[in-house]
């Protein structure tokens, strides 16, 4: 271990106090009548502090209100307030310089709850976020959130590197508060090339290390899929329940009547299974380790979880997907990671919105024409990443964190949709984010 248990909380607790400062500092001098229009200085004030969560410096506000006002320029600002125009001036005629906090505070805040089952904002940087980052910054399609080659790392001198086995690397990039929006000192690279886990086992967040000590640890896998509906298509499993869905993919474990009773079964577990099953399949062959008592002695299991790392087994099924067989004896055994998507029928089907159409493999399985099938977690990734559900999501989170508060009236819904449609066009985070604060900082 390259640091002790208490150096990770002292430096946490840092991390917490100053989250918490400038969380404070965004709810502070912003209100403003519902509905009112702002002044050109007003509304640049409130879109700096929206995106960057800082102060603004006065040279920042003058440039902004200069777009706003003798350009009509929102947008304009808007930019400046993420990205500044460093090196030379542009048409405007300034050079300014970004806080930094869009990227370190803001889109970090954003994505951190994502990274963990508790969803705690107060995480400290780790490769799910710093990934998120990279791509929010660089305007990467963000459907590659789940299933690119992509990981960003820190280039910077005097820390640890990346390593699978702990997160030092992104916790000594964080107590350096460096400036994540620099894409020298951010850098994006393949996740394979970086973690050496085989491209074919890649799906952007989902197999990074942070996702997989969070969901890849113990259980079944199962909570992989769950979170990443409910963190990137804003639905828990209770919201796409449908007991009409074949059982066919319902693992062992699964008692068919628990507690002796089998309406249970058929009304309740069921219902999310059904979907959940047939499509966490995709992670048959990913798992996360961690050191037993005997391999780390003297450390408790949680810090010997933090010890651990992914593993790809491609080939070969992880024994957690074969566990309490005995439960019900004639479910379904998973010998692959081929899975197959109920869900593109009945009420899900416009819950979700598929955008793509179904892909059916050659395998010789009975499976419905209007159903989906795929290989592995990166065909699942783009499975889900390609719905409307997706992009209506990452609009949705990323309204309430600059707007506080979620589309409350015609304006806002109309609005709402706009920004959706056109994040549909190109799914680049960062227009969504601008587009966002300059409706926002019309309507406040």
């Amino acid at each position: 271990m390259k640091k002790l248990r208490k150096e990770r909380d002292t430096r946490h607790k840092k991390f917490r106090f100053s989250t918490l400062s400038m969380l404070c500092a965004l709810g502070m001098g912003l209100s403003v009548p519902a509905s009112a229009a702002l002044a050109d200085r007003e509304q640049a004030k409130f879109i700096h502090d929206r995106l960057a969560g800082t102060m603004a410096s006065d040279a920042m506000l003058d440039a902004m209100e200069n777009r706003i006002e003798n350009f009509a320029d929102p947008e304009g600002a808007a930019r400046l307030a993420i990205d500044g125009n460093l090196s030379q001036g542009d048409a405007y005629g300034d050079v300014i310089t970004p806080s930094g906090g869009f990227y370190n505070a803001v889109v970090k805040n954003w994505a951190s709850p994502w990274t963990n089952e508790e969803q705690d904002v107060f995480k400290p940087l780790n490769d799910y976020s710093a990934t998120v980052i990279g791509m929010v910054r660089d305007s990467v399609d963000f459907r590659q959130l789940l299933f690119g080659d992509v990981i960003y790392t820190g280039n910077v001198g005097g820390i640890s590197s990346y390593s699978n086995s702990d997160n030092d690397h992104y916790e000594e990039l964080e107590a350096r508060s460096v400036a994540l929006g620099d894409s020298s000192v951010l850098v994006g690279s393949t996740q394979s090339s970086v973690t050496l886990i085989p491209a074919e086992g890649v799906a952007g967040i989902m197999t990074t290390r942070a996702a997989a000590r969070a969901y890849f640890i113990d259980g079944t896998n199962r909570a992989m899929f769950r979170f990443t509906v409910l963190n990137h298509l804003c639905n828990d499993l209770e919201q796409y329940k449908d007991t009409e869905l074949p059982t066919d993919r319902i693992r062992q474990d699964v008692s068919r009547s628990p507690g002796g009773d089998s309406s249970i079964f058929l009304n309740e577990c069921s219902a999310c299974h059904t979907g959940m099953d047939g499509m966490a399949q995709a992670f048959a062959y990913h798992q996360y380790d961690y050191p037993d008592e005997n391999e780390a002695p003297g450390l408790s299991e949680e810090e010997r979880k933090e010890l651990g790392q992914m593993v790809y087994t491609p080939g070969s099924v992880q024994p957690k997907h074969l566990i309490n067989e005995g439960n019900f004896r004639d479910g379904f055994v998973i010998t692959n990671d081929h899975w197959v998507n109920y869900w593109r029928t009945g009420p899900n089907a416009q819950k979700i919105g598929w955008l793509n159409p179904p892909t059916v493999s050659s395998i010789d399985e009975v499976v419905d024409s209007a159903y989906s099938e795929g290989d592995g977690v990166a065909q699942l990734g783009a499975e889900l990443a390609n719905t409307e559900a997706f992009a209506y999501c990452q609009v949705k989170k990323a309204f309430n964190t600059v707007c506080l508060r979620d589309p409350q009236n015609t304006v806002d819904s109309a609005a709402f949709n706009n920004i959706v449609t056109s994040f549909k066009g190109s799914y680049d985070m960062k227009q969504a984010f601008i587009d966002i604060a300059v409706h926002c900082s019309g309507t406040n």
